[in-house]
């Protein structure tokens, strides 16, 4: 028997509002100076904002406006941003990884989107009430045997009635739970304290597929646990392509070294070591063309699976 649960929250989710912040102050930086380095943490909630972290940018963007222009102009904005440490800067400087690590990428021939199919379901699901109920939320999809057994969808604002019949047009289940716990007013930074880099899973491909760890957002692309991840991606996406039916991709990188130290590809169970990519992050952005995304276009609704660069 094989049994799968994913999940997805809306972008009005507290940690999501804090990754969309990171993103679009990185935005900023990067429409002044494309060579902007940067690693900016958000946590948000009950009318203050904190901002903290390190960049090296010749652009100076109004944060607080920025901020503003997001969450509204009654909230306490506290800003700590620092140069980057010139240790890890001497290491970059010479197209070296900002820092180690292990980025994982993911590809299946199961869907479309080359993404796990309870993933989708969930992000489907949750994107779908989302246009209705633009609020912060939550749904969860579980897979027995690949057949839906189990949804739950979470909405702030979202009468339970009405939400139960919004859900079951979308999806097909055994069981239901529509706002188990009660309908709910309060949502987003006025119930919870958000952080950025929290739902890294959501970011991923859900719980089924292993991770490297790292977060993503307010992360510029010499920090490979962004820029490696997406590439991984990519190679996966490629293999699929190709005609592999589900792919792992494993990379790993020494700060200071451009070349990773692992690069492998386990296809349809047969691993590979990887060759005839640029795996340096300037190789990486070259190819993804990093200098061009939005970024805070991937905070909402998960990095992979939505026609990225690294999904083509």
């Amino acid at each position: 028997m094989s049994i799968k649960t994913a999940e997805c929250v809306s972008p009005k989710h507290p940690d999501k509002i804090c990754d969309f912040i990171a993103d679009s102050i990185l935005d900023a930086y990067l429409a002044i100076d494309k060579n902007s380095r940067t690693a900016i943490e958000v946590m948000g909630g009950h009318k203050l904002i904190t901002i903290n972290g390190e960049v090296t940018s010749l652009g100076k963007p109004d944060l607080e406006k920025i901020v503003q222009s997001i969450v509204g102009d009654d909230y306490t904005i506290q800003i700590n941003i620092v140069a980057q440490s010139p240790e890890i800067a001497r290491g970059v400087d010479i197209g070296g990884a900002g820092d180690q690590g292990i980025m994982k990428g993911y590809a299946t021939a199961e869907t479309k989107s080359m993404m796990p199919r309870e993933y989708e379901l969930a992000r489907n699901l949750c994107q779908e009430i989302y246009k209705i109920y633009p609020f912060d939320g939550k749904t969860q999809v579980t897979l027995i045997d690949n057949k839906v057994t189990t949804v739950v969808a979470s909405f702030q604002n979202a009468p339970t009635k009405e939400l139960l019949e919004l859900v079951k047009s979308i999806i097909e289940s055994e069981t239901y739970f529509i706002n188990p716990a009660g309908e709910w007013s309060q949502g987003g930074f006025d119930a919870d304290t958000g952080l950025s880099g929290r739902k890294l899973i959501v970011d991923n491909y859900g719980p089924e597929i292993t991770i490297g760890g790292g977060s993503f957002s307010g992360k510029d692309y010499t920090k490979v646990d962004r820029s490696g991840a997406y590439m991984a991606r990519k190679i996966a996406v490629d293999f699929v392509n190709h005609g592999a039916q589900e792919v792992f991709v494993k990379l790993a990188y020494a700060i200071g070294v451009p070349e990773p130290v692992m690069a492998v590809a386990i296809a349809d169970g047969v691993e590979e070591i990887l060759t005839g990519y640029d795996l340096s992050p300037r190789g990486i952005r070259e190819l993804l063309r990093l200098d061009e995304v939005e970024y805070k276009k991937t905070a909402e609704w998960g990095h992979f699976g939505r026609g990225f660069g690294w999904d083509e």
